[in-house]
């Protein structure tokens, strides 16, 4: 929460604040990356993947005075290089991430004045390969193990076929901040050979 503005303090990104507390970096909803596929005369498939974004969740400041907030982030924790300014709202999309990026957040409040608050906690995050994958690995017991790689916070079904043709699903998982997750297949050892695939159920 933020407190008044009240006290000015000197500020290591070289604007003007006030000591007025912390606001707090609430979380990262998620990456964004859209894999588009569209059919052309001349080729058969064609992919436009937009630059992924993620939107971060913060907590409002109980000051009056608070006008608006803005995102500061970079490459490396503490070091932000942009900023966006958001307006007086708590949620906001930071758009043109680069795929396998790591990126370090903090929000800050400023009054009419355009003092700024001291920073909020500091998210990182690291921008997944918006192409799903699986690894597999095989258990003395014959229990298949296979981790997961794909976009945090969709969720996928994962698939076994014995033939490519017909495909059960064996379970679904939600990925987390990492992107990636484990999934033990406990009956692989019943079947001569098995394949397996993911499905994105929210593409």
């Amino acid at each position: 929460m933020l407190n008044n503005f009240t006290q000015s303090v000197g500020c290591t990104n070289g604007v003007r604040c006030w000591n007025s507390g912390f606001p707090r970096l609430a979380k990262v909803l998620g990456g964004i990356l859209v894999l588009a596929l569209c059919s052309l005369p001349d080729r058969a498939l064609c992919a436009t993947v937009p630059s992924p974004s993620v939107t971060l969740n913060w907590d409002r400041s109980a000051s009056s005075e608070v006008t608006g907030y803005r995102i500061y982030y970079g490459a490396a924790s503490g070091n932000y290089t942009n900023s966006i300014l958001v307006g007086n709202l708590t949620s906001n999309t930071v758009p043109g991430l680069t795929v396998g990026g790591a990126y370090f957040f903090a929000v800050v409040a400023f009054n009419a004045s355009g003092l700024e608050s001291v920073f909020s906690n500091e998210i990182g995050y690291t921008v997944p390969n918006g192409i799903p994958t699986v690894k597999i690995s095989m258990a003395a017991n014959r229990q298949v193990n296979l981790t997961l790689t794909g976009l945090s916070g969709h969720t996928y079904e994962v698939q076994a076929s014995q033939n490519f043709t017909t495909w059960a699903v064996l379970g679904t998982v939600t990925l987390g901040m990492s992107g990636t997750i484990q999934f033990a297949d406990t009956t692989a050892a019943s079947f001569p050979r098995r394949f397996y695939r993911t499905h994105d159920t929210q593409p």
